[in-house]
């Protein structure tokens, strides 16, 4: 089998470990618009060769790790270059644009809209992680448009890495996926704005700053490059989160100004219950 990785990044990389490691006999080449991942990549065997444009042609699988908005120009070129019985699978953190740039391509049975929700706050090739998958969730959309043979053959690789599967379509994905991760991205990224602004002494920072701080800011160290073009696509649904985040923001405050410590002490009692959804997941396995 000849799998291509469009972005070698954590996603792309890890992706090709736990690949290579499910099909030792698979050949996976790599493309990347930063010619130094590639190279890394290569050294740390992340990959068997850099690819080339025309070696798309002749794959079986081809993995698009790619920031959301290159997705979108790129993948309906990308099922052009494909042979008929080949697979493409992306793995943007939205869906609803990138299902329907391709909705009406002669080639839409041979693209598998997915969402892998795992990661770490690094990025590059360095960052690539065995068995990241293991144990993650999922998310496919629009299965149903996917040539059935071409479903089997990704679910079989899925499980093979570990993964669990759920199906939902693009704009319910893109709704959910703003409240449990997009808006934990831009509250992270404003307390770390917050805080720089506030303490100029960086030491201060280092030295005051426990393992609270640290776990609520981690998402902060996360890629511009990959976030921006994610809050641009889900714009509508990150928009309406925001404002309800916000309005729960006012309104705390206005307990604190009211002196309300009894309606404080009731709120925070009522949040507690996230205790028991999130029972039994370490920290490091929830993934923003």
């Amino acid at each position: 089998m000849k799998i291509g990785i469009i972005g070698i990044g954590l996603i792309g990389g890890s992706m090709s470990k736990d690949l290579k490691k499910a099909l030792p006999e698979a050949e996976v080449f790599g493309l990347d618009h930063n010619p130094e991942h590639l190279e890394t990549a290569l050294k740390l065997n992340i990959i068997d060769k850099i690819g080339e444009e025309s070696m798309l042609a002749g794959a079986d699988l081809i993995f698009l790790a790619i920031p959301v908005d290159a997705a979108v120009k790129i993948l309906p070129d990308l099922l052009n270059k494909i042979k008929d019985d080949a697979l493409v699978i992306d793995a943007g953190s939205t869906k609803s644009l990138i299902c329907s740039s391709v909705s009406q391509h002669q080639k839409r049975r041979n693209f598998l809209a997915c969402h892998p929700i795992a990661g770490t706050e690094f990025s590059g090739p360095e960052a690539a992680i065995e068995g990241l998958y293991q144990g993650k969730t999922n998310i496919i959309c629009e299965v149903e448009k996917t040539a059935f043979k071409l479903q089997e053959k990704a679910l079989d690789l899925f499980s093979r890495i570990g993964m669990r599967i759920r199906y939902m379509n693009p704009e319910a994905h893109d709704k959910h996926i703003a409240y449990v991760s997009h808006l934990s991205h831009i509250s992270s990224f404003m307390l770390g704005k917050t805080v720089i602004e506030k303490e100029k002494n960086e030491r201060d920072i280092f030295d005051m700053a426990g393992s609270g701080f640290e776990s609520t800011v981690r998402l902060a160290k996360s890629s511009p490059d990959m976030w921006t073009p994610i809050f641009e696509q889900n714009k509508v649904n990150v928009i309406e989160t925001l404002e309800e985040y916000i309005q729960n923001l006012e309104a705390f405050k206005e307990k604190l100004l009211d002196n309300d410590m009894e309606g404080i002490y009731k709120e925070m009692e009522n949040t507690n219950k996230i205790k028991e959804i999130l029972k039994g997941i370490p920290l490091n396995k929830i993934q923003g």
